[in-house]
């Protein structure tokens, strides 16, 4: 990924901010992002070097996007990631995810841009048979409507694609954890120990168990794999082991240096988090493996590595 004029949508964000942070090295990057969860601390460095051009932007609006001079690449990053406010507010992830998305798409059809990276999300397949999930899974149920918007993000780039000939890479996430998050199991679970650091809520029954991913190896899975695939194409991307939320509560107490700290389940629904929760998720990587990328942690250290970055950005 070289000498490439590129526009990250979401450029301020916790995984936009991490792919600016590699892309400025060898190409002209642009950023938008409407800063409604987020503000500049991440991204300042690159403003102030000149390596990134930002532009405080909301991909709702149309007039805005289309006024972005043509680039080589988007990388779609911007929605609402606020999975469990879905069952309080649904229409706002439609408006966001899905009909952002598809603004996104005519930018690029109005400007003749041949390429596209999409953040999708494993909460397309909503809560499938089969674990570890492949790509080729169906049908997707989500039991979200951030899955549901996702997935309808996904039909629209399949179909613009089809239509004006250009090239999309679609990567349905796992759980992406590391530096520059500002919100997450993580990140609540050092926020609520920060209040009080006898007691710790945890949502659910605390055996939910994903697959966790460090966002070092999520930018450089994109960036790897986007480079070597032809056509439109659908990758998962996670990790072959998976962590409980019990695991990650324990590892935080650990860097934080707390003991005694009694852990008071909420319980939920069939033991979930939240409405629309997918207690267990576990994502087949073969594909991603057959082409070469493998990742440099485990779940379970990327986790390790994350509470230490989180704690090290929430006390400077």
């Amino acid at each position: 990924m070289q000498n490439k004029r590129i526009l990250v949508t979401g450029a301020a964000g916790f995984i936009g901010s991490n792919m600016v942070e590699e892309l400025r090295k060898n190409n002209s990057v642009v950023g938008i992002d409407n800063l409604s969860n987020t503000d500049t601390r991440f991204i300042e460095p690159f403003l102030k070097d000149g390596s990134l051009t930002f532009h405080k932007m909301d991909i709702l609006d149309l007039d805005s996007l289309i006024s972005l001079e043509p680039v080589d690449l988007v990388i779609h990053f911007a929605a609402n990631s606020d999975v469990r406010g879905g069952s309080d507010n649904p229409q706002f992830d439609f408006d966001v995810n899905a009909r952002g998305t598809l603004n996104v798409l005519e930018f690029m059809r109005r400007k003749d841009v041949p390429e596209m990276i999409f953040a999708s999300s494993s909460t397309v397949y909503g809560e499938p048979s089969q674990l570890p999930t492949p790509e080729n899974y169906g049908p997707y149920m989500p039991i979200s409507t951030y899955g549901a918007s996702k997935m309808a993000g996904e039909g629209f780039i399949t179909a613009y694609s089809h239509y004006y000939g250009f090239r999309a890479s679609i990567f349905r996430f796992a759980n992406i954890v590391g530096r520059n998050s500002t919100h997450g199991v993580i990140f609540d679970f050092i926020r609520k120990l920060m209040k009080n650091k006898t007691e710790l809520e945890i949502l659910g029954d605390g055996t939910q168990r994903k697959s966790y991913m460090h966002v070092t190896d999520c930018v450089g899975s994109i960036l790897f794999l986007h480079e070597r695939i032809v056509n439109t194409d659908i990758f998962n991307l996670g990790n072959e082991s998976t962590t409980s939320v019990v695991r990650i509560a324990d590892e935080v107490v650990k860097q934080m240096g707390l003991k005694g700290v009694r852990y008071r389940f909420t319980g939920g629904i069939d033991g979930r988090g939240w409405k629309g929760d997918v207690k267990i998720a576990q994502l087949a990587i073969d594909r991603m493996i057959s082409h070469g990328w493998k990742n440099k942690y485990s779940s379970d250290e990327a986790i390790s590595i994350a509470v230490g970055e989180v704690l090290h950005q929430i006390h400077r």
